[in-house]
């Protein structure tokens, strides 16, 4: 009976554990059930955040639609800590990971990128007043950033400061706070978060002129996801040279830069 007892313990952990580690998307597993998988942060406006009914919307969001319509399947999208999205990606949770991702050779070891769509920057945000005017003042300084984005990673490997963040709401508080001297976030996620900030009463923020990094943004997928993301690749390409990326940005009134500008 122990040994039963044993072969049936070990298979339903046999089982438990493909249920939690599913196969990558594909081409023809997404076109199969119907749908795209998508997980995303949604603390990164205009690219993504909560409307007042608990949906996520943005401009990744609707470019993500956009893509799902010509593949015609349906979009799921799952809340996930942003720190969390790759590993998600890579182990079959979920299909594609869509949340401000900016293509670096770091992340390229582990997901496979898209075709841009944008060129974004590293914005440095202060407390009006500050003593800070540019990057040659943050040697000796504190920055706050988002767990797992590449202002962290950019911050870190250049040694500086870092103190770091589940959310960037909560990046944005710590130099509000005092608690930080400054904040690295994407340029236009730190123009409408700052914008809403300023419109309320309390401690203002400044986004300064000199950008820390400029990096493309893409989607990011599992590395068996080969055929998968040379179809999407088409679709994106596509919708950046017809407009409608651009399109989406001015709908959500955020400057855009094409990619193709970088070539």
């Amino acid at each position: 009976m122990k040994k039963v007892l044993s072969l049936v313990l070990c298979m339903m952990m046999v089982l438990f554990a493909a249920a939690a580690f599913a196969a990558p998307a594909t081409l023809e597993s997404v076109k199969a059930k119907g749908e795209l998988v998508i997980a995303t942060s949604p603390d990164f406006p205009p690219f993504e955040s909560l409307s007042g009914d608990g949906s996520v919307t943005g401009i990744e969001m609707d470019l993500a639609a956009a893509v799902a319509e010509k593949l015609g399947v349906k979009m799921k999208v799952e809340q996930v800590n942003f720190d969390s999205i790759l590993l998600g990606v890579m182990n079959g949770s979920y299909d594609v990971g869509i949340s401000g991702f900016s293509v670096t050779e770091e992340r390229k070891k582990n997901v496979l990128f898209t075709n841009p769509y944008c060129l974004a920057a590293q914005a440095i945000v202060v407390a009006e007043g500050s003593p800070i005017t540019g990057k040659a003042d943050l040697a000796d300084k504190l920055i706050s950033v988002q767990t797992g984005t590449t202002a962290e990673v950019y911050c870190m490997q250049n040694n500086y400061q870092t103190e770091s963040y589940t959310s960037n709401v909560d990046a944005e508080l710590a130099v509000l706070s005092g608690t930080v001297d400054a904040w690295v976030i994407d340029d236009l996620t730190a123009a409408e978060m700052v914008a809403t900030n300023n419109a309320k009463d309390g401690k203002k923020l400044v986004i300064l002129p000199e950008a820390m990094t400029t990096e493309p943004y893409a989607f990011a997928f599992a590395k068996e996801s080969g055929d998968l993301v040379e179809t999407i690749n088409g679709y994106i390409d596509e919708l950046v040279k017809d407009g409608t990326v651009a399109g989406l940005f001015a709908k959500y009134n955020a400057p855009y830069t094409s990619p193709e500008t970088a070539k």
